[in-house]
């Protein structure tokens, strides 16, 4: 049986600036609501303050840093893709509406003939 890998946090310093990040998210929330009376540019600003640093705390910790190298190694492997050309995506979407329109047709002959085979021929009611 394969064992899994947990990854956590695992200096103190990494757990600081992970709850220093929530912490200042609940903070900027508080803030919004606590400066409503001072007009929304004060309002707006504590908020959109709080949540800078909040991000700026997040991304120098290891758990930010990781989403980072995330990104970077997804972006690379994105510019690897062979994307189809013009020529081929229309040829494709033809296709696809193609068989759409036979299989509808198939299934709407299909349905016709038994209705037909079952209540005409069968049960004898005739529609």
């Amino acid at each position: 049986m394969a064992s899994t890998q947990i990854e956590t946090v695992s200096t103190g310093a990494d757990k600081a600036k992970l709850a220093l990040a929530g912490v200042l998210v609940l903070g900027g929330l508080a803030a919004f609501y606590l400066l409503s009376g001072r007009g929304p540019l004060i309002q707006w600003g504590g908020l959109i303050g709080a949540l800078v640093l909040a991000v700026i705390a997040f991304f120098t910790s290891e758990s930010g840093r990781q989403l980072i190298a995330f990104g970077r190694d997804s972006w690379r492997e994105m510019q690897k893709v062979v994307w189809p050309t013009r020529k081929e995506t229309l040829q494709t979407t033809a296709f696809v509406f193609a068989f759409t329109v036979f299989l509808a047709l198939f299934m709407w002959i299909t349905d016709r003939f038994l209705q037909w085979s079952l209540y005409d021929l069968i049960l004898g009611w005739k529609q």
